[in-house]
């Protein structure tokens, strides 16, 4: 009973003003607190994000994520200091206001960086679509995301569209497919096209065995007989391989035989003709002499070289 009075009577001790032994070790417990806290926030960010993100936009985070902890810290400093907070409030909510409306566009680029490393859809050097624009990444910030397009073209796009764009990564499988359509003519033999073709894209290095390709006849066309061929490639070998086989299709049908024909219609007529067409001629062409007199340019009198009805 002795002791827990004594103990009552040194927490409620008075030292600086209203501020008790009480209000002091709560003073310590917050800062120390604080401290620990940043150490481990800081240590989960570079662990998380080291090899994510470039430096300066790691030291970036760090030391925002820092500032916003001394600010709770203070916060939570205040009421044990007797710190009259209404004031504060009222005018932290007004700079707060001001603040949110100036820099909507810097946090939400901020706040989409950060998810987009989270989700990492994409990463630096995947080829990708978003919406027209396609090209290479070059660079993925806290703020903005660097694409080089394929004619070289530097583009940066803010974080915040990227969050909420339809974002295509055309490598982010390991396989693509790709497809063809090849006519051949009618008397041509669609089996024999089709085992050429496949012969030739068994010889192809980066035509991939699992999945394995398809030819087949797709459609009886107007002028062909349509053979559709597709083909599964590396990620990386895709657009090689796409550009160079189609001709080598071309050169070994023709090699053996098959042709690709070009559009053609056959005209039939219901009756037979009884006129010899050889002894057809054309009706002369008629020369019209240039006439100088300014006659011809009245209203309603045919030009020179004019015809007129008779």
């Amino acid at each position: 009973m002795v002791f827990n009075a004594v103990a009552e009577y040194y927490h409620n001790i008075s030292l600086f003003g209203e501020t008790t032994t009480t209000d002091i070790i709560s003073i310590v417990l917050i800062v120390l607190g604080g401290f620990i806290i940043i150490r481990i926030v800081r240590n989960r960010l570079k662990r998380s994000f080291g090899d994510k993100l470039p430096k300066s936009d790691l030291d970036f985070v760090m030391t925002l994520s820092t500032y916003l902890i001394y600010l709770i810290t203070i916060l939570l400093l205040l009421p044990y200091l007797h710190f009259d907070l209404s004031g504060l409030f009222v005018a932290g909510g007004i700079v707060a206001l001001a603040l949110a409306f100036a820099t909507q566009n810097i946090v939400s680029n901020l706040v989409s960086g950060l998810f987009l490393m989270f989700e990492r859809p994409i990463k630096i050097g995947d080829n990708v679509s978003i919406e027209s624009l396609t090209g290479t990444v070059q660079n993925i910030q806290i703020m903005s995301t660097i694409v080089r397009t394929y004619d070289g073209i530097y583009v940066r796009i803010p974080n915040s569209k990227m969050f909420t764009s339809d974002i295509t990564n055309l490598v982010a499988h390991p396989a693509r497919r790709f497809e063809y359509t090849v006519g051949i003519r009618y008397q041509d033999d669609a089996a024999k096209a089709i085992a050429l073709i496949k012969n030739l894209i068994d010889r192809q290095p980066y035509a991939l065995k699992s999945p394995g390709p398809l030819v087949y006849v797709d459609k009886l066309d107007e002028s062909s007989v349509n053979i559709v061929v597709k083909v599964w490639a590396p990620s990386l070998f895709w657009w090689d391989l796409r550009t160079a086989l189609l001709w080598k299709i071309k050169v070994e049908l023709e090699k053996n035989g098959i042709q690709i024909p070009f559009p053609q219609r056959e005209l039939w007529f219901n009756n037979t003709l009884n006129a010899d067409m050889k002894t057809v001629r054309p009706p002369p062409i008629r020369e019209v002499p240039y006439q100088e007199t300014d006659d011809c340019l009245e209203v309603g009198k045919p030009g020179p070289g004019e015809t007129h009805d008779p």
